[in-house]
């Protein structure tokens, strides 16, 4: 293996000249120390020195999305085109290509995933490393959704542009389509150039499960709004430089796991108060009888599990070893999605305002979910500032598979999904998985005991009067403002 590679074996690719330069912060280290010291005196020893220090940035940020949404833009209007479905049966050859899984899962669990029809939103270094694994994994169709052109930054972070400088200012869905069908001419590749943004409730309508990738916390709330109400599977996901996080709504899903029946009978009822026992069977097999236990996972919205409300369960915080254990980035990703929410979807910059805010958000979090104040340290904020909206292979790789891998378990019923939220931390190279949630009844019946009556004008207001989500009558397609803080 070429040691220059990412760990998929894909050749280096340079980067763009203007993504390589140094980040000079002199001004930033003059605002910093003063803005952090009024936001958080004392909450986090050691702060404030060299929060982003002069010189060199720890790494490029690649990219930064920022999404603005006026108060009067459409988060979702037109439906787009879904691709057909193949509905014959998986032939000979493709038994024969897919020999190894079909091996490792079952022929039921491969014909599953020849039928599946997933949306991929936003095809960056992650969406790639999904769409790498799914389409190879023989899945119906997939449809990439992305209204972005591609700029000199994805040249440097995609292997399916393969630094092909041509693209640059193409639409970055279209752009990657060729390369992602020629992995499996089998797959229907469907490219959408349209802003996911400008959709009806009911594009989702038509797909198994739904992925979005790199998006801000509100559109990621929209979104899996969308998908609730069309009972659709709902993932999120993103990476930050050495950093990133899986979240999965699968509402209510059963797998079955199938062992040899032992001394132990197999109860009905609860295990977690996320997982039941639904169903046990038993049958004979080779002079050995065999139980199919049906398992039933529950899940909560986007919204409630990454929400102030949400905590984590008492075997995570029973102990202070056990607290120490759990990894301060969980506490920078939720006030990241809690500043993203406060700002219309941006990034912390690196002003004084952005940075305090930040500090205080994250210091909070970390309080709210009975975390040490000790290992919330400041080399720890200060290397997730500085990867905000940086791209990394290794990283994207690990969870890229992570997240398909888990898709394919979904589709196939036959292994324990995520539950519900995984988080990488690249310097310790861990992705622990976090079961946040709300208090109070979780599954289908979640999104609608947890949306308050209708607003006199048709809305519907998530907890925060800022998030309101005008509805039309019959309460599929949406308008969208994004929160306002007001001073």
């Amino acid at each position: 293996m070429n040691p220059s590679a990412d760990m998929n074996n894909n050749p280096p690719q340079d980067l763009p000249v203007d993504l390589s330069q140094n980040f000079h912060a002199a001004a930033m280290d003059q605002v910093l120390p003063e803005a952090l010291q009024e936001v958080a005196p004392g909450a986090i020893p050691e702060i404030l020195p060299g929060m982003l220090p002069t010189g060199e940035m720890f790494m490029p940020q690649l990219v930064q999305t920022q999404q603005h949404f006026g108060p009067s833009q459409h988060l979702f209007q037109a439906n787009g085109v879904i691709p057909p479905m193949p509905h014959n049966a998986i032939s000979a050859d493709e038994i024969a290509l897919y020999d190894r899984q079909i091996r490792l899962w079952g022929m039921k669990a491969q014909e599953k995933i020849r039928g599946a029809n997933i949306l991929l939103i936003t095809m960056k270094a992650l969406a790639n490393e999904v769409a790498k694994n799914l389409v190879l994994a023989g899945i119906g169709s997939l449809t990439i959704c992305d209204g972005d052109v591609v700029t000199e930054a994805d040249l440097g972070s995609q292997f399916f542009l393969a630094a092909d400088h041509s693209l640059v200012g193409q639409n970055r869905a279209q752009a990657a389509a060729p390369a992602v069908q020629k992995m499996n001419p089998r797959v229907v590749v469907h490219a959408d150039a349209e802003r996911v943004q400008t959709k009806g409730s009911s594009y989702f309508s038509a797909f198994d499960i739904v992925i979005a990738t790199d998006l801000d916390s509100f559109t990621l709330n929209i979104v899996n709004t969308a998908t609730r109400l069309h009972n659709k599977a709902f993932y999120a996901a993103g990476c930050h430089g050495l950093y990133g996080f899986i979240f999965a709504d699968l509402i209510e899903h059963d797998y079955v796991i199938q062992r040899e029946l032992s001394n132990v009978a197999t109860k009905l009822g609860s295990e977690t108060r996320t997982r039941s026992v639904v169903d046990v069977q038993t049958k004979k097999e080779g002079g050995k009888t065999i139980e199919s236990v049906t398992k039933r996972e529950l899940y909560s919205t986007w919204y409630l599990a990454s929400d102030v409300v949400a905590s984590l369960p008492r075997e995570y915080t029973q102990t202070p070893r056990r607290k120490r254990a759990v990894t301060p980035a969980l506490s920078c990703l939720r006030a990241l999605w809690e500043f993203q929410t406060l700002s219309g979807g941006r990034l912390p910059g690196h002003t004084k305002e952005d940075l305090g805010l930040f500090t205080k958000l994250a210091t909070a979090q970390h309080a709210q979910l009975g975390l040490l104040s000790e290992t919330l340290r400041s080399e720890t904020l200060r290397s997730f500032l500085q990867s905000l909206g940086g791209e990394m292979a290794p990283v994207a790789a690990i969870l890229g598979g992570q997240l398909a891998q888990d898709v394919i378990n979904v589709l196939g019923q036959t292994q324990q999904p995520i539950q519900n939220t995984v988080v990488f931390d690249g310097n310790t190279m861990e992705a622990n998985v976090y079961p946040l949630h709300p208090p109070g009844a979780l599954g289908r019946g979640l999104l609608s005991e947890s949306m308050p009556a209708a607003l006199p004008n048709g809305g519907v207001a998530l907890g925060d009067p800022g998030m309101m989500m005008p509805m039309s009558m019959d309460g599929m397609d949406f308008v969208g403002a994004a929160p306002v803080v007001t001073q």
